[in-house]
């Protein structure tokens, strides 16, 4: 058993709000904070972390110190947000942002090796929140079952 954790919300996750990834990158900033997220996991990434915080127009800097100093809840998280000047949360930004990242789709390589490491044939499925689903999973079994 591991004293890391894996972060199992999906990226297909929706809080309160409504944008797709937000309660994820919560979770794994959190546990950043707390020293608890399981190796090869960043806080906050180069990709659907970085899309959702320029996407909703925060500071990663600014996400990254609420979380770490406050330590707030899932909804004191979105309430933070919402109070942030300039925070696109206006229906057709939440859209644009949600079409992005279900519209994501990880490279050849990438789709292959996740597929592969779970003995699947490759194929479907080929967008990132499916895969990057199954890849925590399995590195959740690696590490707390197995």
């Amino acid at each position: 058993m591991s004293d890391k954790i894996v972060p199992l919300i999906s990226s297909g996750t929706k809080g309160p709000l409504g944008v797709l990834h937000l309660p994820r990158l919560w979770q794994k900033v959190s546990l950043e904070a707390a020293g608890k997220i399981a190796d090869g996991y960043p806080g906050i990434g180069a990709g659907y972390d970085a899309m959702v915080i320029a996407g909703l127009g925060l500071d990663t800097d600014a996400v990254r110190a609420h979380i770490t100093n406050d330590k707030p809840t899932y909804p004191q998280f979105e309430a933070w947000i919402q109070a942030q000047e300039g925070a696109k949360l206006d229906a057709d930004s939440i859209s644009t942002l949600n079409d992005s990242i279900t519209g994501y789709n990880h490279d050849d390589a990438t789709r292959q090796g996740i597929l592969s490491a779970n003995g699947l044939p490759d194929g479907d499925p080929k967008d990132a929140i499916n895969l990057n689903n199954l890849d925590d999973w399995l590195e959740f079994h690696a590490a707390e079952i197995a």
